[in-house]
């Protein structure tokens, strides 16, 4: 089966939250994740919207042209096409899509949580892909840290949890303090 290329910014960084095969290190030119808060969820979820000047750092994953449980996970999206502004190792420019809210389309709506398992899923991505470094830039680069964050690491809400060990415990907590955000018991 044929593969289509989706960048991811989140929790698809983290390679034990799908099992695609075809996976490289890519950065996104033009872009910036944000949470969003949307009738879509009943938590805030991480989106990008374009901007001129930002750079962020994901990965490029090969997923199959019929792809239910990817849709599935990412109903909340649209694909947008990201080819022309995404560097990776890839030989030629296959077309390389995101998933992210329409412009329009995000109601703009506050007032929703982030989960702390939701963080740690991508926190602990962008640790094993890009080291230190790149959990830093995942919370620097995001915008939002506003919204409550609710410590739900005992019991995790995030379908896609991942065991936290204490070192990435301390990491995610560390940088929620860096920024700013509000934590309180799930």
């Amino acid at each position: 089966m044929s593969e289509t290329f989706i960048f991811g910014y989140g929790s698809l960084v983290n390679r034990a939250t799908h099992d695609y095969d075809t996976a490289h290190r890519a950065t996104l030119r033009g872009w910036r994740r944000a949470w969003r808060h949307t009738t879509r969820r009943e938590v805030a979820f991480l989106n990008v919207v374009p901007e001129p000047g930002h750079v962020l750092k994901g990965m490029v994953l090969g997923v199959p042209h019929v792809a239910p449980d990817l849709d599935r996970r990412e109903y909340a999206y649209s694909r947008a096409d990201v080819t022309d502004v995404v560097e990776h190792p890839m030989a030629g420019r296959p077309r390389v899509n995101l998933f992210a809210i329409p412009p329009g389309q995000d109601d703009g709506r506050n007032g929703h949580v982030l989960l702390l398992s939701y963080i740690d899923v991508v926190a602990q991505g962008y640790l094993h892909e890009f080291g230190d470094d790149g959990v830093q830039a995942f919370f620097e680069t995001t915008e939002g840290w506003d919204a409550p964050v609710i410590d739900d690491r005992a019991a995790p809400r995030y379908p896609r949890a991942q065991p936290v060990d204490d070192t990435l415990a301390g990491l995610v907590d560390h940088w929620l303090a860096q920024v700013g955000a509000a934590v309180r018991k799930g």
